[in-house]
């Protein structure tokens, strides 16, 4: 297993070592760094376990190898480094304990096996020493090798007690086993499911820090189906769902949503790593069951869901603590998912496709994306047949983009030279012209130029104050 260490890794972990020695520290790697060590990769997110003080170890070891930065958690007994191209964490060995209603745990100083004991899962309990005399030996005393090794996910501790000191980590059971295609062992997941309430207390921006990892998986359909069952999921995304089910009338189906939502993000997951996409792809279809109706001719409709979507998106990714910049993101996508749809045919125009380069801007080929994947018809005819349209659209709107550079579109006359040309104050009037500018270039009246644009209102103003003065 040592034998897979880097050569930059080795050198930094021997004077990590003599500091220790030097200190009357010993220090362990421990965690996940080990764990992939194991399964043949070398990573370059440490984790060590100090005995003794690591906010000491760490400002020694900032100055011993004149690492760049290093923040320091007192209340935790914690610290990062970063040192050339590795993230290192430092750790006193310690316990960590949620009280029943608090969101802040309380710790204590500890030895190594009650520090690893209050560990996550057995996976992550694997011990490396890293002293020049027993380099690279292992201590694995909850069989974690052996976890691995047959793909389980099981605590160290009875799973009750381990999920309620940290509730969290009943996410993080549900994100390795989708991660590593690990299954998760029964009393574990019995106790997740029973536990699921605890999760409550953890705050708002720890539970999506997890998600988004659990999104970011291969697979993220496996993870969103184990927070459902597991009893997590309603918890902090209700909305979700609300998704599920299939309703029939008459001879009318509609599809479950919640089913086809996964598909269409484990589809995105295979073309991007973009997690605002993937957040994109999951809400696409948020507002189906707000917007569900019955026609008795045409059968289950859904006017309006991206709307609807998009005004449901913001709200939740809002109380999920998701950025601005990702929430408006989203909300764009939402907004416009079913655009190219109606877009695809041999007869479309110059002037949808502007609309549609002016609407969806440096989001264009993400949107295009999506409407990729939100093919899941089992129809093999009406797939291919979706995708030839697609890329007509995709060289259409390729044509018109090389033509009229309509991406992040600008008036190619700006609000100045509109003051001046027709003696206004900064106001809604300079607005006004600019739209008119706008919608001429969309519509194919002029080219996306500034003397063409600025001849245009120009003959316009002319134009009516010819009209007014025959009035």
């Amino acid at each position: 297993m040592i034998n897979k260490i880097k050569k930059d890794s080795r050198i930094l972990f021997g004077k990590i070592s003599d500091l220790g020695t030097e200190l009357k520290m010993p220090v362990y790697i421990v965690g996940g760094y080990v764990r992939d060590l194991y399964l043949g990769d070398d990573g370059f997110d440490i984790d060590f376990v100090v005995i003794g003080d690591a906010l000491e170890f760490c400002k020694e070891l900032k100055k011993k190898i004149n690492a760049t930065s290093l923040v320091p958690y007192p209340r935790f007994g914690t610290c990062m480094l970063q040192y050339q191209n590795h993230k290192l964490e430092f750790v006193t060995a310690r316990t960590e304990i949620y009280h029943k209603n608090s969101r802040k745990p309380s710790v204590k100083k500890a030895d190594l096996l009650s520090d690893l004991s209050r560990r996550d899962f057995t996976i992550n309990t694997l011990v490396m020493d890293i002293h020049p005399d027993r380099f690279g030996q292992i201590t694995d005393p909850y069989n974690g090798k052996k976890d691995i090794d047959s793909g389980i996910i099981r605590t160290p501790l009875e799973p009750h007690k381990t999920f309620s000191d940290d509730p969290l980590r009943m996410m993080r059971a549900i994100r390795f086993s989708t991660k590593f295609k690990f299954a998760i062992d029964s009393k574990t997941f019995k106790a997740i499911t029973e536990t699921a309430d605890r999760l409550e207390i953890i705050s708002q921006e720890r539970i999506t820090a997890e998600f988004n990892k659990i999104l970011m998986t291969d697979v993220p359909s496996t993870g969103i189906n184990l927070l459902d069952q597991s009893g997590l999921l309603k918890i902090f995304f209700p909305e979700m769902i609300n998704t599920q089910g299939v309703e029939q009338r008459e001879s009318h189906h509609h599809k479950d949503v919640y089913f086809h939502t996964l598909q269409v993000v484990d589809n995105i997951a295979q073309t991007s790593g973009n997690l605002n996409l993937r957040l994109a792809a999951l809400f696409h279809d948020i507002a189906k069951p707000k917007t569900k109706r019955f026609n008795k001719k045409t059968g289950w409709t859904f006017h309006g869901h991206e709307v609807v979507g998009e005004r449901m998106s913001a709200l939740i990714l809002h109380r999920l603590r998701y950025a601005n910049e990702t929430i408006h993101y989203v909300c764009k996508i939402v907004r416009l998912h079913l655009r190219p749809m109606a877009l695809v045919s041999e007869e479309v125009t110059d002037s949808a496709i502007r609309r549609l380069l002016f609407l969806s801007g440096e989001e264009f080929e993400d949107l295009m994306l999506l409407c990729r994947a939100d093919i899941t018809s089992k129809n093999p005819d009406k797939v291919k047949r979706y995708l030839k349209n697609y890329e007509i659209v995709l060289e259409k709107a390729k044509e018109v983009e090389e033509k009229d550079k309509l991406r992040a579109f600008k008036s190619p006359v700006n609000g100045n030279e509109i003051m001046t040309l027709f003696n206004l104050s900064p106001g809604p009037e300079v607005g006004k012209f600019k739209k008119i500018i706008e919608e001429a270039i969309l519509s194919g009246e002029i080219p996306n130029e500034h003397n063409a644009a600025l001849m245009y209102i120009t003959n316009l103003q002319k134009q009516d104050d010819q009209d007014f003065s025959k009035k």
